[in-house]
């Protein structure tokens, strides 16, 4: 299966969704152009109360596609943008992917994957009960996130909904995604 990107999106003030857009363009070591996530250091606000010098290992966060349908499935709308991503996907299991993977989005950008967004309390503001389903538990106690990935730009370039998606594993061993 291919792996491409299905939208694109952004906001210049910190809220919970962003507004899907034709293209992003995405700076190295920033993130994406004009969001407000976009830095050096840390924009998300709970991260900047506990020490705004932190790196921003959150430059730009990715969801798959597919956890839109199965959302859906679950009696919950929800489309690209709404949780917050820049970038949403289709054809590649983001969560499977190890620490530093590099996802090559389009010709010239390249996002280095740092971790597992840890998404908060404001999701159920967003839908009630939605939280229980992008968060869980599996058997063994394990926490499952699936609210997407994150990373910070190593490459910049312009993304747009229907690009190719190419991910490029770092050697081994691989590191297993963490909340970031």
């Amino acid at each position: 299966m291919n792996s491409t990107v299905t939208a694109v999106s952004s906001n210049a003030v910190h809220s919970f969704t962003k507004s899907n857009r034709e293209s992003v363009t995405l700076l190295t070591g920033l993130g994406v152009e004009g969001d407000a996530h976009a830095g050096v250091t840390v924009k998300h606000r709970s991260r900047v109360a506990q020490d705004p010098t932190q790196p921003n290992l959150r430059q730009i966060h990715l969801i798959h596609q597919e956890l839109f349908t199965e959302l859906r499935d679950a009696g919950f709308e929800v489309g690209p943008g709404d949780l917050g991503e820049n970038v949403t996907t289709s054809g590649i299991d983001l969560l499977s992917l190890p620490v530093g993977t590099l996802l090559h989005l389009g010709d010239e950008a390249v996002v280095a994957v740092t971790g597992l967004r840890n998404p908060c309390l404001q999701i159920d503001v967003f839908q009630g009960g939605l939280l229980k389903q992008v968060v869980g538990r599996a058997g063994d106690g394990t926490v499952i996130r699936k609210a997407g990935v994150m990373g910070v730009v190593t490459a910049g370039g312009v993304v747009r909904p229907g690009d190719a998606v190419k991910a490029e594993l770092p050697a081994e061993p691989h590191q297993p995604l963490e909340r970031v």
